[in-house]
């Protein structure tokens, strides 16, 4: 479990500037991501570690239309695919889960033991930048 503090910056259209605290077993990184879009489903990240101190600096440039998204991480392997589950303190029984696949050609093998209750792949209200404009309805 990891808990999670997150900062959009201005940047170039067509990309994502972000910035990150991740607090994991008492030790807390800090990180500066730069997301570039490649089409509806993909993208490419070029990520850099920051310190404590250059993330205080640059928090204070949050991108005005923005505030930081908070959330705890779950990460958990079922049938060797890597899941990560968002719990945001904005909801009390949603979560949103993610996974990353290798190729295009490879299908999500979702856990039976979860319920599914809305695909939300692709749609911009969802993504963590849509969140920290306008964070969703709970959907039960």
């Amino acid at each position: 479990m990891s808990r999670i503090v997150q900062i959009y910056l201005p940047c170039a259209t067509g990309e994502t500037l972000r910035i990150r605290s991740r607090e994991q077993n008492g030790i807390t990184t800090y990180t500066k991501t730069r997301k570039i879009r490649i089409d509806k489903m993909s993208s490419t990240e070029i990520e850099k570690e920051i310190s404590a101190e250059e993330f205080d600096s640059l928090s204070r440039q949050i991108l005005s239309t923005t505030r930081p998204i908070m959330k705890t991480r779950y990460t958990f392997i079922y049938k060797s695919q890597l899941f990560e589950i968002d719990v945001y303190p904005e909801w009390t029984r949603t979560a949103i889960m993610e996974t990353e696949l290798d190729s295009r050609e490879r299908t999500v093998d979702f856990p039976e033991f979860l319920k599914i209750v809305k695909d939300v792949t692709g749609d911009k209200s969802y993504s963590n930048r849509g969140m920290s404009q306008t964070f969703p309805k709970e959907q039960l």
